[in-house]
């Protein structure tokens, strides 16, 4: 009887394997059908167009090839050349330069200090103010620049007739070389401060309450608390809401395209407003990849400086 006991007990040691190994397949392959859709759309919408304009960056392709796309000529990397001698392309890159270099600081440092305020409210106070400032984040970007367009007239917006009030001249906001870009900066920290406001609240609001009241204790300052405790606490955050907010900078198209074109004297046109005329305006389409991709690079590059100067320190 005990042999056949031991025989059994070694005959299910070996079934009880079997079984978890097949339904851990299964598990494997129902994880896949289900992700199989996305990877499809992920393949033809995103990896495709991606890995075709890598390649187009390195050809000639413009509006004579539509009809024809495969009459292409592998001209390797005189695209990239071309942009180091175009006048127009080196302009766009030190106006959307000066827009990050002025506006990240600008938005992050107003967007810590909202959130500071907003945290120490209580009640439907915290809650008003948090979904005030977030709501122009969620508003369709060009109605915001419609309307800030409109604010900045020179002849009927509201601030130049606030300005008239004082009888001070206001002036022509996206009109004047000089003040168009600060104009835009402007509108854009306006409308982004929510986003960076959000995450540094939540930032905040995981900081030990425990270390402030030791500090307190022992006789600091509100300054002396915010730069020995709350900023050391929340580095992680401030890593993330300034690579996403310099990301997001680095690319922007909506302000400056609704609001002036990249207009006047092309003091307002960035990288990728004069991407999309390339691309589109003038189907040079070779040429405007390898502005993308100079963009990517630069992307990478600053992300990278900003993870080295900004991570956590052990």
């Amino acid at each position: 009887m005990s042999k056949a006991k031991t025989a059994f007990a070694a005959s299910q040691a070996n079934v009880t394997p079997r079984v978890s190994r097949w339904s851990h397949m299964r598990q494997n392959i129902a994880g896949w059908i289900f992700a199989l859709p996305w990877g499809i759309i992920f393949l033809v919408f995103m990896a495709g167009p991606i890995l075709a304009s890598l390649i187009l960056s390195f050809t000639d392709f413009s509006l004579g090839n539509l009809a024809n796309p495969f009459d292409l000529h592998f001209i390797g990397f005189q695209n990239y050349i071309k942009l180091t001698h175009d006048a127009t392309f080196l302009s766009a890159a030190l106006n959307t330069v000066y827009f990050v270099v002025v506006g990240v600081p600008l938005d992050v440092a107003i967007a810590l200090l909202v959130a500071l305020g907003v945290n120490q409210g209580v009640g439907f106070v915290k809650s008003f103010f948090r979904v005030g400032y977030y709501l122009p984040v969620v508003t369709s970007i060009v109605a915001v620049a419609v309307v800030w367009r409109y604010l900045l007239d020179p002849d009927a917006g509201l601030i130049n007739n606030l300005l008239h009030l004082v009888h001070v001249q206001g002036p022509n906001w996206l009109g004047d070389p000089t003040l168009a870009m600060p104009s835009i900066i402007a509108m854009a920290i306006w409308r982004n401060i929510g986003s960076g406001m959000i995450i540094f609240l939540a930032g905040l609001q995981d900081v030990d309450k425990s270390l402030y009241e030791a500090a307190s204790i022992d006789g600091t300052n509100t300054f002396q608390r915010f730069r020995y405790i709350t900023l050391p606490m929340i580095r992680p955050t401030m890593l993330f809401v300034v690579v996403m907010t310099s990301i997001g900078f680095l690319q922007v198209f909506a302000e400056p395209f609704v609001m002036t074109g990249g207009g006047p004297l092309n003091r307002t046109l960035t990288v990728s407003i004069y991407l999309y005329k390339q691309g589109f305006d003038f189907f040079n389409l070779g040429y405007a990849s390898s502005i993308a991709y100079v963009m990517f690079v630069v992307i990478v590059i600053m992300a990278v400086i900003q993870f080295r100067l900004l991570r956590p320190q052990d």
